[in-house]
């Protein structure tokens, strides 16, 4: 059986950058350690915004413009980096909370075997739960997973929230 991690936008403008939090400070040492233990394919998502960002339906709303592509803030944190850099990995750009192309290269990757996935990064609440709900919507029997000591949300009680919710949804949390 394949096994899948997908590393979700640990990137510098959401550990400590312009929407990070002292929660996403806490767990990037346990996000490399689950890098560094994995025994399967890594993928990581990259949120990516445009110049543009501030006149985008997202930046309506949250108006502070962050992983604006080829920014420092748009770039991995340095030691997800090198974890993900020792192990190998596919990264997958998306422009909104969730990424429809990463269920299409997770099937190719798995070339027809079973497979499970596992799910860390942030924000537990957006962009985490948006990539575990479109997982499970296109792989409805193969098991999910996410590891709440390596995700950390936009706050601890939506992190909690978000966490509730893929419970509801038949996502494993541990």
């Amino acid at each position: 059986m394949k096994k899948f991690l997908v590393v979700v936008d640990m990137q510098n403008d959401f550990v400590d950058g312009a929407l990070g939090s002292d929660e996403a400070v806490a767990i990037v040492d346990n996000v490399v350690e689950k890098i560094k233990n994995f025994d399967g394919e890594i993928f990581a998502t990259f949120d990516t915004h445009f110049e543009n960002y501030l006149e985008t339906s997202e930046g309506k709303k949250l108006p502070v413009e962050h992983c604006i592509k080829g920014s420092d803030g748009w770039l991995l944190n340095k030691k997800v980096e090198n974890a993900l850099n020792e192990k190998g990995f596919t990264s997958v750009e998306k422009l909104t909370f969730g990424s429809l192309e990463l269920p299409k290269l997770i099937e190719k990757k798995a070339q027809g075997e079973d497979f499970t996935i596992e799910l860390c990064g942030l924000c537990t609440d957006i962009c985490v739960v948006s990539n575990a709900l479109i997982l499970k919507a296109s792989f409805r029997e193969t098991e999910i997973t996410v590891d709440s000591s390596c995700c950390a949300g936009v706050s601890v009680e939506t992190h909690n929230c978000a966490l509730k919710t893929m419970q509801c949804c038949q996502i494993n949390v541990v």
